[in-house]
């Protein structure tokens, strides 16, 4: 095992990313055929020694990860784990996840990845709905994993650190047909959907990426997307085949720009991927010059801005629906400096086709909106157990006969053969780098007792900052609160779809075709929103200060004393970005933690005066922000 603060990596070149538009040489440090855990066993064979993982608690060799999948691997092969077999892993990110991973790939089976942080009653749905003959988990995770028909496997136990089962190379019988993962997006019918992902998909996925981004030995990656969004996929993979490092963020510092920041710097991080809220932000924080960081990835989400010049890093955006191996068009993004407008998503990667189409599938011309169709080798197999899903997403050209995913994205091709993205052609919708289907969360809420009907959408503030607003319909004589209303959402599907706020309405406007009338829906103010209380007004100086300081983060006119952060909205980006503002305003440091625990502006204030009464009792001034608040 090795040390994890005593790795340096050297930094490597800065590419110019493939844009797909002509065919392309094969990596010549990969072999043509293999499949990603065949790769990762090579680089296990040729540096041995060389670091794999990175974590603030172990690192791991390439020889040790190897060694530690094999073994898991034998072990999960005798629990009967094998080719079009599933084993959900439901771990934290941590070493154990990867060697996990990476051990069912070797079993030739399946993973499917759940975020442990994952609503019970969603997990159920996936573990049944995927058919998994083996749940992966850590021994902290143990007692919350669900129970059922399949095995439940520690994978941090002692027995794989035991001299048996052996840890030699396995035999591969695994093709490129055979399954690769299969991961569970937001799906219309108010349940999740399961995406089937060849290993011919995450190979070419694998190829474009070490090629057109120069990945090699030398190169640092970061592993920090949520277990269950397919940017993990794209985090791992493409090092792990190139003798890379990745280094795992800590939890506490994964919502944080600054704090990202340092860490990204401090690890001497050379190529990340961050969503694009997240990556808009740091864009627009100062880098030290010692800053190793060469490309910066980002996608999930429409990109709305350019990076200054003066940035030490190239900023690629990129864009991908899950069916489709996490990218299917990629481009560097010019500075504000040398382009204007919104950045474009790039151009088609290596083995992927983008077409944009006319509703009888024919090509528009260009600068023409239409709707994106992929095709090549990137396309998922379907949507597990749903046919009827899988033939009407999954469709035939009929003048090629080509297989295409029909992806519900508008977009028009510009005169220099880049895409601009422009929308969605029906209601699903992308909050904070996730997919949403609007009706699971309209499904969700109907299912409480006091609500008659109810319609989501995302409104944009004058920033152009999307959120998530239920109106809700109530049966008569239901009195409606918002924290129920949140709990009974929360209780079935993850935080990034929970409104943020939820409004109350006589009814829900339509078209005259019968439809919901989106575009009649009010806009939230004071009069609509749903709260649990009547207002009550800051009383203390801190209370306002605090109020003042919250209200723009949240998007409304006031916030009460007795008002809850979370409940208005708040989120754990949010939460990090008022913490920020606390500290400037006030001067004392605010915990996230510390905010979950004192979310209401009152609880708040009184943890911040706590810190302020600390200081003068060591000597120090009272923060001259909080006079000037009077």
């Amino acid at each position: 095992m090795v040390d994890p603060t005593q790795i340096e990596a050297p930094v490597a070149g800065c590419p110019e990313p493939s844009n797909g538009s002509h065919p392309q040489e094969r990596d010549p440090r990969s072999k043509a055929g293999l499949c990603v855990h065949e790769l990762v066993a090579q680089q296990a064979a040729s540096s041995p020694g060389a670091p794999a993982i990175l974590s603030q608690s172990e690192g791991l060799t390439y020889g040790e990860l190897n060694r530690r999948a094999n073994r898991l691997a034998r072990h999960l092969q005798l629990l009967g784990l094998g080719r079009e077999k599933l084993a959900a892993i439901y771990m934290e990110r941590s070493s154990w996840l990867v060697v996990a991973a990476l051990a069912v790939l070797k079993a030739g089976g399946a993973y499917v990845p759940i975020d442990p942080q994952a609503p019970s009653e969603r997990v159920r749905f996936m573990l049944h709905d995927a058919g998994v003959s083996v749940l992966l988990t850590s021994s902290t995770l143990t007692s919350r994993a669900p129970a059922g028909k399949w095995r439940v496997c520690e994978v941090d136990a002692e027995w794989t650190l035991s001299p048996a089962p052996s840890d030699g190379e396995i035999a591969s019988e695994v093709s490129e047909s055979d399954l690769a993962y299969v991961i569970y997006t937001s799906g219309s019918t108010g349940q999740p959907k399961g995406v089937e992902i060849p290993h011919a998909g995450l190979s070419n996925l694998v190829a474009w990426h070490r090629r057109a981004f120069a990945v090699t030995n030398a190169d640092r990656a970061s592993l920090q997307a949520a277990l269950g969004f397919d940017a993990s996929v794209w985090e791992l993979w493409p090092y792990l085949a190139s003798g890379a490092t990745i280094r795992i963020a800590p939890e506490s510092i994964r919502n944080s720009p600054e704090l990202l920041r340092d860490w990204l710097v401090s690890q001497k991080i050379t190529i990340t991927f961050l969503s694009t809220a997240l990556a808009e932000s740091m864009l627009n924080l100062k880098w030290p010059p010692n800053t190793a960081l060469r490309i910066l990835l980002t996608g999930a989400d429409a990109l709305q801005q350019r990076p200054s010049s003066r940035l030490p890093f190239q900023l690629v955006n990129n864009y991908g629906p899950t069916e489709c191996t996490v990218v299917v068009t990629s481009g560097r993004v010019e500075s504000k400096e040398s382009a204007s407008g919104i950045p474009s998503i790039g151009r088609a990667i290596d083995g992927v086709s983008v077409h944009i189409l006319d509703e009888g599938m024919r090509a528009v011309p260009e600068g023409t909106a239409g709707e994106i169709y992929v095709g090549g080798a990137g396309l998922a197999r379907g949507y597990r157990n749903q046919p009827a899903l899988t033939a009407q997403r999954f469709v035939h050209n009929p003048l090629s006969g080509e297989r295409f995913y029909r992806t519900g994205d508008l977009a028009r091709q510009l005169p220099n053969g880049e895409i601009e993205f422009l929308g969605r052609v029906d209601d699903q919708i992308k909050i904070r780098g996730y997919r949403v289907e609007p009706l699971e969360i309209a499904t969700a809420l109907n299912s409480h007792p006091d609500v008659q009907s109810n319609v989501v959408i995302a409104r944009e503030d004058q920033k152009g900052e999307k959120r998530l607003v239920a109106y809700v319909v109530p049966r008569a004589n239901a009195a409606l609160r918002a924290a129920e209303l949140r709990r009974h959402v929360g209780s079935q599907l993850p935080d990034y779809m929970i409104p943020a706020v939820f409004l109350k309405v006589d009814s829900i406007p339509v078209t005259a075709n019968g439809k919901a009338d989106r575009a009649a829906l009010p806009k939230p103010d004071e009069s609509n929103i749903l709260r649990d209380h009547e207002y009550v007004e800051p009383n203390s100086l801190v209370e306002k200060r605090l109020a003042e300081i919250a209200a723009p983060l949240l998007k409304v006119d006031r916030i009460g004393r007795t008002d809850n952060f979370f409940l208005l909205g708040g989120h754990s980006l949010l939460g990090t970005q008022l913490i920020t503002r606390i500290q400037e305003a006030f001067g004392v440091e605010l915990s996230l933690l510390s905010l979950f625990d004192h979310p209401t502006i009152a609880a708040m204030a009184g943890e911040i005066e706590k810190l302020i009464f600390a200081k003068l009792e060591n000597g120090e001034e009272a923060p001259a922000n909080l006079e000037e608040a009077s």
